[in-house]
């Protein structure tokens, strides 16, 4: 038996409209889980979803091990996942979306590997790994957002997909976050830059773009990144945009002078 399969899991699912896709997923996890011999508990944590996604997991409930914490309203994507490290029980957890853009059946790979590495990755950009769906505006948000967090925060340089949303981590080492930016939308860049001596691995996965429900991401969430970003360390976000500035400002000059 594998290292990490000998550890009680708590799967964190943070919701808001998911009430169709959850009840796919807790079967489909539950389905993958309890065939590898993996012990484990879903959390499913609401944001007082108006289309009773917090009514669909406590459904649920008596048919699988899934516990609901079903908070007042629109609390952040940060704030829920860690509200959930504190409910939940399990030795390691494994945040993932609750869209079904993240297949359940990567779980127990990611699960394996917490043996050696403090934080498993799902990544799409590693050799394996891809995303496939996406328009071209949707991957180069991707992929600027991922050169913006390796420009201003050292600790996501271990990874090549710092804003992976699906990964496993051990309960010591989450238990150590301290919450910064409670709308965050790509917590594992505020958890990587605050707790850069852990050690992370990747592993490959392919992302698919959603079948049902809507995106997440708007202007207000890319804000939030970029806040997340600016909080995380000051000094050089602010030294980037200085230098962004004077070039643009240099640009104009010598456009202004021919």
């Amino acid at each position: 038996m594998m290292v990490g399969y000998l550890m009680k899991v708590s799967i964190l699912l943070p919701t808001y409209n998911e009430r169709k896709n959850i009840g796919i997923l807790i079967p489909l996890i539950d389905s993958v889980l309890r065939g590898e011999g993996i012990e484990y508990e879903i959390i499913v944590i609401d944001d007082n979803s108006p289309d009773g996604t917090a009514e669909e997991a406590l459904k649920l409930s008596s048919r699988f091990n899934v516990k609901v914490l079903k908070r007042p309203g629109r609390l952040g994507l940060s704030s829920a996942i860690h509200d959930g490290v504190r409910y939940s029980s399990g030795e390691v957890i494994v945040v993932m979306d609750a869209d079904l853009q993240h297949p359940p059946g990567y779980i127990p790979m990611l699960v394996k590997r917490i043996g050696e590495c403090d934080i498993v990755v799902a990544s799409r950009y590693i050799p394996g790994g891809r995303s496939e769906g996406f328009p071209l505006v949707r991957r180069i948000i991707s992929r600027g957002s991922i050169l913006l967090a390796h420009l201003i925060v050292p600790g996501t340089r271990k990874v090549r997909d710092a804003v992976s949303g699906f990964f496993a981590a051990k309960r010591s080492v989450l238990s150590r976050w301290r919450l910064l930016e409670p709308y965050g939308y790509k917590v594992l860049v505020e958890i990587l830059g605050e707790l850069q001596d852990v050690k992370v691995c990747e592993e490959p996965i392919v992302f698919k773009k959603r079948e049902r429900g809507s995106s997440k991401l708007t202007v207000k969430v890319i804000l939030s990144y970029i806040k997340t970003i600016y909080r995380l360390n000051p000094r050089v976000f602010l030294g980037y945009v200085l230098l962004t500035l004077t070039i643009v400002l240099l640009l104009s000059i010598t456009l202004l002078a021919i």
